[in-house]
């Protein structure tokens, strides 16, 4: 058995893990697509490998979170995702300058090793987190997380703008810079396997806890109801900018500031919604969700810079959420043994949710932005009594 000090110690040096592994793709992220397009591959097959890589690293969760249930290999899976994640990415820096079908493999693989290495990790995180609190954990690891998230962009960056030559070749050594972030999240995580081999130890079996998994409990059902309702009106941040540029609302050199922005009101939505839930569990889900629903109304209904900057922090705000209590209520809603095969449903759910969101709403975009507006909030909303309703069954599931 861990005490409390050992619990957040823990939960810190994943988090550290985080940080070092989205300052890797993160990174990657804001320079992907154009460094496919200098390999020869074309705007659909960009897209195309985007929609791809979500569905499977999505898709895939929900295996993984069984095979992690019936193993309890927590720190190989783990170990096997984050390496395959990480290195992916610094990969790309060996791909040769026609090697666009290379690249693709290489992206498509990066996102099967975060499906390999989400389950594992969200299910130790909430083993420490019945010692310290669940919101405030998850909450904890999603600041250290977007602080990665924030850093990343910055550095490749300075070393792009430093680095001499064609854009192959500049493109190329932002790639192999990203191997040092990698190095660090492996090393990380190692030391932590080293440090904490048992992370299980950190909850202790409840005597009178249930062995059943989470398969016919309308409490979870009704809960992944609402979180595929609001990833569905959540859109992802690319149409947001998409957006902004299309109507000249901002200078072009302004997106990638704006996008930081988020990312830091992200970290600090985060850990004040964590520290909400351990105090009011449902409402937490219920308040940020009802904030963050009318993003798309400031973002994309308003032309003034103050408005938009508003519905971006609401954005923020939800993502915030999502990393966060979204995931904590996981840990409180599940048993011990069944938990990573919830996370593995989760994420599976919100995932596609997510995808087909974004992709329809996009469609709805080009048909009609009001409708689009509309759309995307009324989505978000209807999460709101998913949740209450949830909480009411999970009450009544458990004679409370």
């Amino acid at each position: 058995m861990h005490n409390k000090n050992s619990a957040m110690a823990f939960i810190v040096l994943l988090g550290i893990v985080s940080l070092f592994s989205d300052m890797t793709h993160e990174a990657a992220t804001s320079i992907k697509g154009a460094y496919l397009l200098i390999l020869g591959a074309s705007a659909s097959t960009i897209g195309f490998i985007s929609g791809i890589g979500e569905l499977l690293g999505y898709g895939l969760r929900y295996l993984f979170g069984r095979l992690v249930d019936k193993t309890h290999n927590y720190w190989g899976f783990m170990i096997l995702g984050y390496a395959v994640d990480v290195f992916a990415v610094p990969a790309l820096a060996l791909v040769h300058r026609d090697g666009w079908i290379a690249a693709c493999v290489l992206l498509v693989v990066e996102r099967i090793g975060k499906a390999i290495k989400k389950p594992a990790k969200n299910t130790i995180l909430s083993f420490a987190a019945s010692q310290e609190g669940v919101g405030k954990s998850f909450a904890i690891q999603e600041a250290l997380d977007q602080l990665g998230a924030f850093i990343g962009p910055l550095l490749l960056y300075a070393v792009m703008l430093y680095k001499h030559g064609d854009e192959y070749e500049v493109y190329n050594a932002a790639f192999a810079f990203l191997t040092l972030p990698a190095v660090c999240t492996i090393a990380f995580l190692l030391f932590a396997k080293s440090r904490f081999p048992n992370p299980e130890s950190f909850e202790p079996e409840a005597k009178t806890e249930k062995k059943d998994s989470f398969v016919g409990k309308k409490s979870f059902y009704l809960y992944l109801a609402g979180i595929s309702c609001f990833a569905f009106g959540f859109v992802d941040f690319p149409l947001v900018t998409m957006h902004l540029a299309k109507n000249k609302l901002f200078d072009d050199s302004i997106l990638p500031l704006l996008y930081s922005g988020a990312m830091l009101v992200d970290a600090v939505a985060a850990l004040f919604f964590g520290w909400l839930f351990d105090k009011m569990r449902t409402k937490a889900l219920v308040i940020s969700t009802a904030i963050s629903a009318f993003f798309a109304f400031f973002a994309f209904g308003m032309t003034s810079p103050g408005m938009i900057m508003l519905g971006i922090a609401l954005w923020g705000v939800g993502m915030g959420a999502q990393e966060s209590i979204m995931k904590a209520a996981v840990a409180t809603m599940t048993s011990k043994e069944h938990r990573a095969s919830s996370y593995g449903a989760f994420e599976f759910f919100f995932g596609l949710a997510w995808f087909l969101g974004s992709w329809l709403l996009g469609a709805v975009y080009d048909y009609s932005l009001n409708t689009f507006i509309i759309v995307s909030v009324a989505a978000q909303l209807i999460a709101v009594p998913c949740y209450l309703l949830s909480e009411r069954s999970f009450a009544d599931e458990n004679g409370r």
